[in-house]
């Protein structure tokens, strides 16, 4: 994966054999595997890989790591031949497949040099910012700001890794270029309309146990309006998590637990799945996405993203229970209320005459 050692493996010996007396080391086959081990300042550090060519890499990355940590300066000629593609390889493996956002990033990862082209072949410590200036203009062009905002972070968080982790970079070059202006906060109810076509498209009648993976899908969605939970924390709902009155989260996407307290109308839905799996919807993120987006065309409603259901379901808890601040942001999980209050909470005009008159 990594294929950079080649170049500097000459370069690697001699600026060591002038600073210490040890040498790049070779791995040596145990079983099935391989094992590289250096000595540096007197301490032993070792690895086990599944080829000798990734162990001489770890090597080549560990002494350029601790030569940093020690304080001493790495030559110029000396710094690997690192590109953005082996970067995100190495990020996607150490943290991207560990993080929350897994799925996401993989579909990041599988669109990567459509989107990059060339760029992901270059040397990142020949990425320039007006590299990744002309990139921004160009993604501006095909994408919503919020969607390069995103991306933009996700990239960052890379070089930041190869600066702070791999000991690759001096400088994060994203960290050097202007972003999109963020957008307005999106204000988006959505209509009973709306939910009785999405339902209809979905093949599904409220109350109907689910059998078919659209009806799960619009499950989730009657779902999510009433709890105000999100599709990520409705998907990897558990029933060991469910108890008489609230559904427990023990991580969501802020890394808080949380409990979300259940309706009457919530308690329904719960009792309606058909299974005794302990994931409550047997289907992954891709495919129920999938199947939202591709009936959500079919029904031609403009500007409608699954997440709006967070914003109608908070807005209906306002209207309907009264809840103050405080206690909805313990549903919600959200830390700053200022984000609840100004991003999610939508009352339209007649709502906010009938509580003003109430």
């Amino acid at each position: 994966m990594l294929c950079f050692l080649a170049k500097i493996r000459h370069n690697l010996r001699q600026d060591y054999a002038k600073t210490h007396t040890m040498k790049l080391p070779k791995a040596r086959k145990r079983g099935d595997a391989y094992r590289i081990e250096l000595m540096f300042n007197g301490k032993r550090y070792s690895a086990t890989r599944d080829t000798a060519k990734e162990c001489e890499q770890w090597a080549a990355l560990k002494i350029l790591e601790l030569k940093a940590s020690a304080g001493e300066s790495v030559a110029e000629e000396t710094k690997p031949i690192f590109t953005f593609k082996q970067l995100f390889d190495e990020y996607f493996e150490r943290v991207g497949r560990h993080s929350k956002s897994k799925d996401w990033i993989l579909v990041q990862y599988k669109t990567f040099e459509t989107k990059f082209g060339d760029l992901v072949h270059k040397n990142i410590h020949d990425i320039t910012p007006q590299d990744l200036t002309a990139w921004r203009n160009r993604r501006s062009t095909q994408v919503k700001e919020n969607t390069v905002l995103k991306e933009i972070s996700l990239f960052s968080a890379m070089f930041t890794y190869a600066q702070k982790e791999m000991f690759l970079l001096d400088v994060n070059a994203w960290m050097q270029i202007s972003k999109p202006v963020k957008p307005e906060s999106r204000y988006r109810r959505i209509s009973q309309a709306e939910i009785d076509a999405m339902l209809k498209l979905l093949e599904y009648e409220i109350g109907r146990v689910p059998t078919l993976p659209q009806h799960y899908v619009a499950w989730g969605f009657l779902f999510a309006i009433e709890t105000a939970m999100r599709k990520g924390e409705i998907l990897s709902m558990k029933r060991s998590e469910i108890y008489d009155g609230y559904v427990h989260l023990p991580k969501t996407k802020n890394g808080s637990k949380r409990n979300v307290p259940l309706s009457k109308f919530a308690k329904e839905l719960l009792a309606l799945i058909p299974h005794k799996d302990e994931k409550i919807i047997p289907q992954s993120s891709d495919a129920f996405r999938k199947l939202w987006e591709r009936r959500k065309l079919e029904s031609g409603i403009e500007d409608l993203h699954f997440h709006d259901t967070r914003h109608e379901a908070i807005s209906r808890m306002v209207k309907v229970r009264k809840l103050p601040v405080e206690v909805l942001a313990k549903i919600t999980g959200h830390k700053k209320i200022e984000v609840l209050v100004n991003v999610y909470y939508n009352p339209d005009a007649d709502e906010l005459v009938e509580m003003f008159n109430s």
